[in-house]
């Protein structure tokens, strides 16, 4: 495949906040320095306008050469079912592979001689399809996007030949034993419906989905209603209506029948799933509840929590000044490798948890400092401890946005989830509007004395039973 055109793997992690870094003093654009509040006012609108067939196009125009455009679809491995689970995977491969206008080769080069970057994600809710490139190439891109999208040739040689590299990349992706870990907790924490798919699906599947099973899943999945077109960089928003208009009109906004993909509410068991394997060197440790929905009044609260908590890695600098209580705890008793607090949203509910790697001799340990401080959370949050959280988490939203593609992909994600795109003003208004009581009373709902979900990977003979993690969910009090 040529060099420009390329795919992302398993999007998960995508969806999680992480706090890292210093807190954010100034952003630069060009030569000038512009302080966090000049910042936010100097944010450009985002404009949304609505086709016929349901279709919406969002973009935010900026004063940039380069632009990404792309197409964000309301489908994941959550409405797969157990027969075709990894099918939307299986569709980014296949996807640049040639249209039936365009064979492979012609498509590499196109995208190539515009100097482009061609790319995909499937998760457990969207799927995207994406191009970065010059703002003069935006109609270019977005007819090969629509190419790529509605008229993928889907021939069986490559679905054939694309079956091995499936299966190579499902290899790889066990080996990053960070990815199997959140894997598995979804697995357990959400046994029995559809949130516990992994977004690339099983092996299995892998070599059985026939050329029937795909084009099933685009006339089901891929609807003008949970498409957004979305643009950002050097665009014009009427420019990419008309494009709009041109190029996705036809895309249908009828479903057979009774097909209309309806998502069955996903409950949250606690439970653990262990696999243990004494001959690696390091255990993959990762607990969790159930977190707030996407749309929850409660989400921003749990981001700054969860920001209080932080992250952590042994080659971060710093040591025992460590901001993060956690961290400095981590780093006094050398309990872990790394650690990183996490809160996966989704359309209803949510895992919010910590992941850790650590030696087999320390996970007892960092097992207990690291419930210790959700306890903490619920109990004993000072006013210190949250504003310190909240640079943090202002510092991230900022950080994750800085070029096109992370915009261009806010804005898909946004539309999707909350029908608007939310500005970084209203996120700083929430985020300011956050107080120490109801830190401890939204961790209280979510944390206190609730079950978890646990996994374990790795040498992890140490780890506490289920029984006793649980009952370290909560506190005795006189």
């Amino acid at each position: 495949m040529a060099a420009s055109v390329c795919r992302a793997g398993n999007a998960l992690g995508r969806a999680l906040v992480k706090a890292r870094g210093p807190a954010l003093l100034s952003l630069r654009r060009g030569q000038g320095s512009l302080s966090y509040a000049q910042s936010l006012l100097g944010v450009p609108e985002t404009q949304l306008t609505t086709l016929e067939n349901g279709l919406r196009i969002a973009s935010e125009e900026s004063a940039h050469a380069t632009c990404t455009v792309g197409l964000w679809i309301g489908s994941g491995s959550r409405y797969e079912t157990e027969k075709n689970n990894g099918a939307g995977f299986f569709l980014e491969h296949l996807a640049f592979k040639g249209t039936k206008k365009l064979p492979q080769s012609a498509l590499e080069q196109e995208v190539e001689s515009m100097g482009a970057h061609l790319s995909a994600y499937t998760s457990r809710e969207h799927t995207a399809y994406y191009m970065k490139t010059l703002s003069k190439d935006l109609p270019r891109a977005v007819e090969l996007l629509s190419e790529v999208v509605q008229s993928s040739a889907l021939s069986e040689s490559d679905l054939e030949r694309q079956r091995g590299v499936v299966l190579r990349e499902l290899e790889e992706v066990e080996g990053s034993l960070q990815d199997v870990c959140l894997d598995l907790l979804h697995a357990t924490a959400f046994q029995g419906t559809s949130l516990g798919h992994s977004s690339l699906g099983p092996s299995q599947n892998a070599r059985t989905l026939t050329r029937e099973d795909l084009v099933e899943f685009i006339n089901s999945q891929y609807k003008a209603p949970r498409m957004v077109l979305a643009a950002a960089g050097g665009v014009n928003h009427s420019e990419l209506v008309d494009l709009a208009k041109q190029h996705f009109s036809g895309v249908s906004f009828e479903y057979e029948g009774d097909a209309v993909p309806v998502l069955s509410p996903c409950r949250f068991t606690g439970s653990e799933i262990r696999m243990r394997d004494d001959a690696m060197p390091l255990a993959h440790v990762a607990i969790a509840v159930e977190g707030a929905r996407a749309t929850s009044p409660d989400i921003v609260t749990l981001m700054v929590a969860n920001a209080m908590i932080g992250s952590y890695d042994i080659t971060f600098g710093g040591g025992k000044n460590l901001s993060s209580r956690l961290a400095r705890i981590a780093v006094e008793n050398q309990l872990c490798q790394s650690f990183q607090a996490f809160h996966s949203s989704y359309s209803d509910t949510g895992l919010l948890g910590i992941h850790f790697v650590t030696d087999r001799h320390k996970i007892e340990d960092m097992m207990h400092f690291a419930q210790n401080q959700w306890m903490n959370l619920c109990t004993t949050v000072t006013e210190s401890d949250v504003a310190r959280g909240k640079n943090l988490l202002k510092a991230t939203l900022v950080g994750q946005l800085d070029g096109t593609t992370p915009v261009c992909e806010d804005i898909g994600r946004h539309i999707l989830d909350y029908g608007r795109r939310i500005p970084l003003a209203e996120w700083d208004a929430r985020i300011n509007a956050v107080t120490p009581k109801m830190v401890r009373d939204i961790c209280s709902k979510y944390l206190y004395d609730k079950c978890p979900a646990v996994v374990a990977v790795g040498p992890v003979e140490q780890l506490p039973d289920y029984n006793r993690v649980r009952s370290a969910m909560y506190w005795l009090r006189f």
